[in-house]
């Protein structure tokens, strides 16, 4: 049986490299839950992508970068996050959130289900509540956002580790649905270039990752400015290697290569991953 069977192990994947980190004595985030939520086949997992353990600074920062959003949203306001694809997220257990916070997970019955009964006994900081749904269901996903939309105030939107395996089409239509709710003020997700998308498919597990039906799709030519004509401008976008420079992650032989400039935009063939901060427009 191939390690990867379907898009929710590659939540187990993500784990491992969340323990790891914070096993650090320098640790960027502390989530003390991640170890047993990777369990034994994430690390099984981790351990036979090898381009992906030599770029472990890639997966921190994702999470580093996506906990200074939050943070940064909660301070202006938000009432409510919506974790669409949320898979092993123990941010509602571990971060520093408003206990009238409402947030909500969304992902698939079994991952959930797994969710529920590793972490059963464990107590989130928020409100928090779980909805069993395949995102690929538009009519159903629209009846959820006019549901939260129509219920909240000032909602922050996740899809940490999502859009990649969606299509440039599905993508649209999302940043569209999302858009459409008045109430869904910020969006934070990750992107990749076409150059690194290529990378990924050819050493990055992209064989394994299709066979399981989750291939990788999604690299927008323009960068972030995708999302424009869909609702939606950039508040902030981050490289994660520029990033990882900073946090002192980036392995020495890659040191050299963060003293270059580099722009947040279009990249072409150059490998690139950001993490974005948008606004409803």
């Amino acid at each position: 049986m191939p390690l990867i069977r379907n898009i929710s192990d590659t939540a187990r994947w993500a784990a491992v490299f969340r323990a790891r980190e914070t096993e650090r004595s320098d640790a960027l985030f502390r989530d003390p839950l991640a170890r047993k939520l990777a369990g034994d086949r994430g690390e099984q997992i981790a351990a036979s992508m090898k381009m992906h353990e030599k770029n472990a600074w890639s997966w921190v920062m994702r999470t580093y970068l996506f906990d200074q959003y939050i943070a940064r949203c909660l301070a202006s306001g938000v009432d409510t996050i919506l974790n669409l694809a949320a898979g092993l997220d123990a941010r509602p257990y571990r971060m520093d959130v408003p206990p009238t916070l409402r947030w909500i997970e969304v992902d698939l019955p079994e991952l959930l289900a797994y969710k529920e009964e590793v972490l059963a006994g464990e107590k989130p900081r928020c409100a928090l509540e779980r909805v069993a749904l395949d995102l690929s269901d538009i009519e159903k996903r629209r009846a959820l956002l006019a549901q939260v939309g129509a219920s909240a105030k000032r909602v922050m939107v996740l899809s940490e580790g999502l859009l990649v395996y969606l299509s440039a089409e599905d993508v649209g239509v999302l940043a569209d649905d999302l858009a459409r709710e008045a109430t869904f003020k910020y969006w934070a997700f990750d992107i990749v270039s076409p150059g690194l998308l290529d990378m990924l498919r050819r050493q990055g597990g992209g064989e394994e990752l299709a066979q399981a039906g989750a291939p990788f799709k999604f690299a927008p030519a323009e960068g972030p400015a995708f999302f424009a004509r869909h609702g939606w401008r950039p508040l902030d976008v981050q490289s994660t290697f520029k990033a990882a420079s900073k946090a002192r992650r980036l392995p020495w032989q890659l040191r050299i290569f963060s003293l270059f400039p580099e722009s947040n935009g279009a990249q072409g063939k150059r490998p690139w991953s950001g993490i974005c901060l948008m606004e409803r427009a």
